[in-house]
């Protein structure tokens, strides 16, 4: 990204706001936990979740990002904020320490490839006086779309020609209403999984799903879980799909995250739309062989050792392959040190005399 850059540019590549939980995963259980029965995992990690998952894949792919969040005054956002900030270099100058809140925490469960959460906290009072009448400058944004509950950041991000890419949660009210995410007009990426695609257009297929979207934005992608991703441009007509890559998966917890801050590096760098999804879905494939969501983030020096060792392994498909030829370009040049930090057991341990 360093040599796409010019004067001109924001200090800000990407801006993104939310709320920031410390995550405690178990991983290693070969089935849901049974009431009445103690279950044993046989791996567990802590590390920054919620919104700080997207900040540190965009932040790990060498995007200069800022995250203006809440953060809670005890040691869970002491460690947070210290991993984000301090670990992960990004700018937090428009985030706040909030005295006497305590941080959300959300316990992962992992197992059959799939994970169960159980999530406890309380909304934190808005960030006025840190969170600023308008968001930074900013080359892009990342919005997470809540049905009728429009967001006055992003439409002021969009009016100053921020690059919005959002993603969307379950609609709890049942009702899958598009016109409940009025935020989607600033949007130029919506990028949904395919159930959530399905829901709001009301069709059988996320392909047709994703055709059916590219009516509403200019960039439809939806992502189809094993099967990979497929995306729509509306304002060309092309469309694009990529298989997904076969991994061992650990914990899937913030793949979603991942997929989209490859996706928005990829388009911020000028990529053809298949190269997007292909890079997109293989920094989310390397996520899910590593603990927790934020801290499992792959740099680009994993994309690299990722890229050797395939490319010396016996018995690849050399056709699939050549989908990521376009890599040759750009390793091995990592942009982050290695290895990278990862979630470990417990938030600290006391200081050695």
């Amino acid at each position: 990204m360093g040599a796409l850059r010019t004067p001109a540019d924001p200090e800000c590549d990407v801006f993104l706001t939310g709320t920031v939980f410390l995550d405690i995963i178990f991983t290693g259980l070969d089935s849901a936990p049974v009431r009445g029965t103690e279950t044993w995992a046989r791996g567990m990690g802590s590390s920054p979740g919620g919104v700080a998952n997207m900040a540190t894949a965009l932040a790990r792919l060498g995007l200069r990002t800022s995250l203006a969040a809440a953060f809670g005054d005890d040691h869970y956002g002491e460690y947070c904020w210290d991993a984000l900030e301090h670990g992960e270099g990004i700018d937090l100058s428009r985030s706040r320490t909030v005295p006497g809140w305590h941080s959300p925490v959300t316990v992962s469960m992992a197992y059959e490839g799939e994970r169960t959460m159980v999530s406890h906290g309380h909304e934190a009072p808005p960030l006025h006086g840190s969170l600023p009448a308008s968001p930074p400058r900013a080359r892009a944004a990342v919005a997470s779309l809540t049905p009728g509950r429009p967001e006055e950041w992003v439409a002021d991000a969009a009016r100053r020609s921020t690059r919005i890419f959002a993603d969307v949660g379950w609609d709890d009210t049942g009702r899958w209403d598009l016109s409940a995410l009025p935020d989607l007009g600033h949007c130029e990426a919506f990028l949904p999984n395919a159930e959530e695609a399905m829901r709001y257009t009301r069709t059988s297929c996320p392909r047709a799903a994703a055709r059916a979207l590219a009516g509403k934005v200019p960039l439809a992608v939806v992502t189809l879980g094993a099967e990979g991703a497929y995306a729509v441009d509306a304002a060309t007509g092309e469309t694009a799909e990529v298989p997904a890559i076969e991994v061992a998966a650990l914990d899937p917890t913030g793949a979603g995250d991942v997929f989209v801050a490859g996706f928005v590096t990829g388009t911020l760098a000028g990529w053809p739309l298949a190269d997007r999804l292909a890079f997109a879905g293989l920094t989310a494939a390397l996520s899910v062989q590593e603990f927790g969501g934020s801290l499992s983030a792959p740099g680009w020096a994993e994309v690299a050792a990722w890229w050797n060792h395939v490319q010396g392994c016996s018995g690849q498909d050399r056709e699939a392959l050549r989908r990521y030829a376009f890599l040759e370009s750009l390793l091995p040049a990592p942009l982050r040190p290695w290895p990278l930090r990862r979630a470990v057991p417990t938030i600290g341990f006391g200081r050695s005399a």
